[in-house]
């Protein structure tokens, strides 16, 4: 697993970036519907592209459809994979990574642990 963010500059444009990283889920039960729902409205709010691979596959799911995050089904422990490619795309990266290690910051608004 990797802890930085592989960037790929495809555009003199210095905010078009193509960038990668992998995160591990820590959520108690993965991405079920909160989860889910957070990350999905979490990418939806960047103006790139955002993919998803589970566990090594070479398989990319639209990170911005609840449909394929949910059916997905990603456990606790599952390896991510996020791509995201156009403006934005290293700042997408860096909130929705950041966002899975905070558990979804469902401790905070649930009082639970995950």
């Amino acid at each position: 697993m990797t802890s930085g963010l592989r960037i790929e500059k495809r555009e003199p444009h210095p905010l078009h970036l193509n960038c990668q990283t992998e995160v591990e889920v820590k959520h108690g039960v993965g991405l079920h519907a909160r989860p889910s729902v957070t990350f999905t409205r979490l990418a939806k709010s960047f103006p790139c592209s955002i993919e998803v691979a589970v566990n090594g596959s070479d398989v990319w799911l639209n990170g911005k459809s609840i449909i394929k995050i949910m059916g997905a089904r990603i456990r606790k422990g599952s390896i991510l994979r996020i791509r995201a490619d156009g403006i934005l795309a290293e700042e997408a990266i860096r909130a929705l990574k950041e966002l899975i290690e905070r558990n979804f910051d469902e401790e905070k608004k649930h009082g639970r642990t995950a």
